[in-house]
């Protein structure tokens, strides 16, 4: 088990908030990965003429939510589970799956460890390594996976790296898990910010293997942590059935349920956060290699991946000096594989990543 290090979660404004003695207000949270344009106008303008569906208790089949994401995702409506975020799923499947021996491909969101460890079973790491930008190594991956592995957990997206697998690559690595026996957990709550969603999704897969579960949530692209709602996608029928026997019922309450059926129809709002996103990621990324004294690795998500080349200088000393400015970034030494010389940060605002970069200059 990888031995993780204390850290500020982009979450932790409260605790921020009284060491630094910084009021959460004046913070700019470079570290939560949340879109930057907030909620969705159309669920702003239109949520609170729904505040009487409290007075009754939600459709316990969630039918015209899943019905949303369908229609939103390209899934079939049968193959989804909608949840109390996406952790509630990731805890549901881990422990249904009980797994012995997992792998993770990391370094990873460290949730994934946790909920395999609890139930008794043994987490190991495939390495995403820096020679390679930290891209996954097929060729070299594949060789790792036998018979003795129960659940393989891959974040596609990655977080941190921000690097992906294509959904080639993934049918390969689908078919070589099937072989093994092997149940394969896709986190991809970054997905919706990639370039081109439709060669990374996994989703059209879950039509064809019964052995992949595909899990997102709307905390990051939808900037709504809050309303902890979640879903995953299998075409297993025995899984769907075993995770809604075992969840319990009215885990999404009555204004979640039709926030998501709103937010999944803002086309609009998606489609210029996918603008927006795409457009800074470029140009941040650009600029970022125009700083002799840092390594950015390629992002695909909404976040990026940058090492500190200057000698001395840690990702806690930038941290400490963006935070005092208002800014705050992750330092990535609690991550599998990553020393004090990696950090992360997401792209906000252009203004607002402007005074990032301009801030984080002053120190390499």
């Amino acid at each position: 088990m990888i031995e993780h290090k204390d850290h500020f979660h982009g979450s932790d404004l409260e605790k921020i908030e009284e060491i630094y003695g910084i009021r959460r207000e004046d913070i700019t949270s470079f570290s939560a990965n949340v879109n930057p344009l907030g909620i969705s106008p159309l669920l702003r303008a239109t949520l609170s003429d729904k505040i009487d569906a409290i007075t009754s208790y939600p459709d316990r089949e969630y039918t015209a939510l899943r019905r949303s994401i369908a229609a939103y995702t390209g899934a079939d409506e049968r193959h989804i589970i909608v949840g109390n975020g996406s952790t509630e799923l990731i805890s549901l499947f881990v422990q249904i799956e009980h797994p012995k021996k997992a792998m993770i491909i990391g370094p990873s969101y460290s949730e994934y460890e946790r909920e395999v460890t609890l139930g008794g079973g043994t987490a190991l790491y495939y390495p995403l390594r820096e020679k390679d930008h930290f891209q996954l190594n097929m060729e070299d991956f594949l060789k790792k996976l036998n018979e003795s592995i129960d659940l393989l957990i891959i974040c596609n997206p990655n977080n941190p790296t921000s690097t992906a697998i294509s959904r080639k690559d993934m049918r390969t690595i689908l078919d070589e898990c099937k072989s093994y026996g092997i149940c394969v957990m896709i986190d991809e709550t970054y997905v919706e910010f990639a370039p081109d969603v439709k060669q990374l999704t996994a989703i059209p897969l879950a039509s064809i293997y019964n052995n992949v579960i595909i899990l997102r949530g709307i905390s990051k692209f939808f900037a709504a942590p809050g309303l902890r709602l979640g879903y995953a996608v299998t075409g297993n029928r025995d899984l769907i059935k075993e995770i809604n026997t075992k969840k319990n019922p009215w885990t999404i309450n009555s204004l979640a349920e039709i926030a998501g059926e709103i937010m999944f129809r803002d086309t609009e709002y998606i489609e210029k956060t996918r603008a927006l996103i795409s457009a800074e990621r470029s140009r941040v990324y650009r600029a970022l290699q125009e700083i002799p004294t840092l390594k950015a690795y390629e992002p695909v998500a909404n976040f990026v991946l940058v090492k500190i080349l200057k000698p001395q200088v840690t990702a806690m000393d930038l941290f400490e000096h963006a935070i005092r400015q208002g800014y705050m970034i992750r330092d990535c030494s609690s991550f599998p594989f990553l020393d004090g010389r990696y950090f992360r940060f997401c792209f906000m605002m252009p203004e607002q990543n402007n005074a990032l970069l301009s801030c984080l200059k002053e120190v390499v």
